[in-house]
């Protein structure tokens, strides 16, 4: 039904960011480095958190899934947007589209959570310290992660479905270089008021309650911070929390002016800009901001380097 729906249309042609003949092989070795330090860089902090005992810690275990997540939904979008610069048609069929749009959907969506987790493991462990390894306990966790790619799943279903419902028209040119919810209600050919309502809504909720949660945790230990007597401990509590300020500044910073504009106000070209950071350059820094600034993961790094040069 929600294929008939969709007016005939079989496939998608995303013409990718430029058309411009001169700046497509540069731009695609550029991206393709972008994307190897990216699978580098996660698949590489995934396997020192898997193999150091020490990192297996509750920040860690977030950090892991950070990771996961930005190697994942890193690799649903840049492939095909590789595609874009060496091919003369880039098509997507119409399942692969919406496919495409769920799995990034549910990858987003869920490292806004997994943030907002990360920034309540650190409330925990600089506000309540000494109850840090009973309220941050392996079951806690777990539960935690279930809601954060709980709230993935859900939020990728309702656009995915909303999008579904869409009566698209003879133009099938995303003007995008993915299939992503506001290019797509483009193509429409009917009335998209409630659909760009909905994304308002349900972006404003997946954007909005990560937010609000991480100012409320950074608010308490802020408070916590100042109130330690010792530069030293102050200074150590500010740079735990600078790498995540960082990723969470970059991350809802370019989603919220992507989304949370009317589709008036912003030019789709503008929208690609804004795009590539959540997309692209997001996935690639967080692993080099959480491992060169931290000290944890640089010790790691170090043994496992010894341990193999030893060998």
């Amino acid at each position: 039904m929600a294929a008939e729906n969709s007016s005939f249309l079989t496939e998608f042609i995303l013409p990718g960011l430029t058309d411009q003949p001169g700046v497509q092989i540069p731009l695609f070795f550029l991206f393709l480095g972008f994307y190897m330090v990216t699978v580098v860089g996660n698949l590489g902090l995934i396997t020192l958190i898997r193999l150091n005992s020490h990192l297996h810690t509750p920040m860690y275990f977030f950090l892991y899934n950070l990771s996961f997540i930005d190697f994942c939904y890193s690799s649903v979008i840049t492939p095909k947007m590789l595609m874009s610069f060496v091919s003369k048609k880039n098509s997507i069929s119409y399942a692969g589209c919406m496919t495409q749009l769920f799995f990034f959907l549910f990858f987003v969506v869920s490292e806004s959570f997994i943030l907002s987790a990360m920034a309540y493991d650190g409330y925990v462990a600089i506000c309540n310290p000494l109850l840090y390894t009973v309220t941050m306990s392996p079951q806690v966790c777990l539960l935690l992660l279930l809601g954060v790619y709980g709230m993935g799943f859900a939020g990728a279903m309702a656009h995915t479905a909303c999008m579904m419902g869409v009566t698209f028209c003879a133009n099938n040119l995303v003007n995008h270089y993915m299939c992503d919810v506001l290019p797509l209600l483009e193509c429409s050919c009917t009335s998209t008021y409630v659909n760009e309502l909905a994304v308002f809504v349900v972006v404003g909720i997946d954007i909005g309650v990560p937010t609000v949660s991480i100012f409320i945790s950074y608010v308490l230990i802020l408070s916590s911070i100042f109130h330690i007597d010792s530069t030293e401990g102050r200074s150590k509590a500010f740079s735990t929390c600078s790498s995540h300020i960082i990723a969470v500044s970059l991350f809802f910073g370019s989603g919220a002016f992507m989304y949370l504009k009317p589709s008036s106000l912003l030019p789709m070209n503008q929208g690609k800009v804004s795009s590539l950071f959540y997309t692209t350059v997001v996935p690639m820094l967080n692993p080099l901001i959480y491992s060169l600034r931290n000290k944890d993961v640089k010790v790691a790094l170090k043994k496992i380097l010894n341990k193999n040069a030893f060998s």
